[in-house]
């Protein structure tokens, strides 16, 4: 198990020094514009909070850091659907432990299908080398489910020793198979040493003990408990009170109209 000296990424720091336009996002957004340095968990670390907080820039800014293609993949993909520079890339310092990952994959759950389509070109192109479709299970993962080729990406890819970071990977995983990634993550991250930065909105993931959760909102970056997390709470709130929140959401009566707007031609 990793420990707090040995882990891949210890602590992430924002040089403000090297920010050129403070005034354009993300520099703007609160939890970017307060950040000075954020220590990372040995395991896994979660980033959770409303859509336009600030987690998925700055997973992805740390994953461009630790030298991961900026739309996904192992360190060996170089493909681009946009040629700009993630706004962070300059800006990022990540604080290394005693030992260097031997392996790491970044998923965006936005850009995998691009993952997907680069590796199925790859493996058209002739090569000395066995296909990379080999390495996730032997089936070009266009041919699976999402779900499923999200699992065949954990369970035959992911590996000892790697660094992982996650970008809301329960996207398209049903419940039953994010408690699948939950016992991929407990085997990889307490027993082959591995090292985890989640962004998610899943309760299920969240609730994975040995980690250390930060919540991004308009007051900035804060280390919260399981049960402070919003994600638990409306959730618990709503399955213990589920004909409470239905008659309050779904009133028996239509609401107002909104206002017609006039069409454009």
């Amino acid at each position: 198990m990793l420990d707090d000296a040995s882990r891949f990424v210890r602590t992430v720091q924002l040089l403000r020094e090297r920010i050129t336009e403070p005034d354009r996002h993300p520099f703007t957004v609160p939890a970017i514009e307060h950040l000075e340095a954020l220590d990372l968990h040995p395991q896994v670390t979660f980033f959770v909070g409303e859509n336009g907080s600030g987690k998925s820039t700055l997973l992805e800014g740390i994953a461009v850091a630790a030298g991961f293609n900026a739309e996904g993949g192992t360190k060996n993909f170089r493909f681009a659907t946009s040629r700009e520079e993630h706004p962070l890339q300059s800006c990022l310092r990540l604080v290394r432990g005693t030992t260097r990952e031997a392996t790491g994959f970044f998923l965006r759950a936005e850009s995998f299908f691009n993952v997907a389509s680069e590796m199925d070109k790859l493996d058209a192109e002739p090569a000395p080398a066995p296909p990379i479709k080999d390495s996730y299970g032997g089936r070009s993962l266009h041919e699976q489910s999402h779900g499923e080729s999200f699992l065949a990406l954990v369970n035959h890819r992911f590996g000892e020793h790697g660094l992982y970071l996650l970008d809301e990977p329960e996207a398209a995983l049903s419940p039953q198979r994010q408690l699948a990634l939950l016992v991929a993550i407990d085997r990889l991250a307490r027993f082959e040493d591995s090292q985890f930065v989640i962004a998610t909105h899943s309760p299920i993931l969240l609730a994975y003990p040995h980690s250390r959760r930060y919540a991004f909102s308009t007051e900035g970056i804060t280390t919260v408990t399981y049960e402070e997390t919003e994600h638990y709470r409306l959730t618990r709130d709503f399955l213990v009170n589920t004909e409470r929140y239905l008659a309050r959401l779904l009133p028996e009566t239509p609401p107002e109209p909104a206002p017609k707007r006039r069409r454009r031609r």
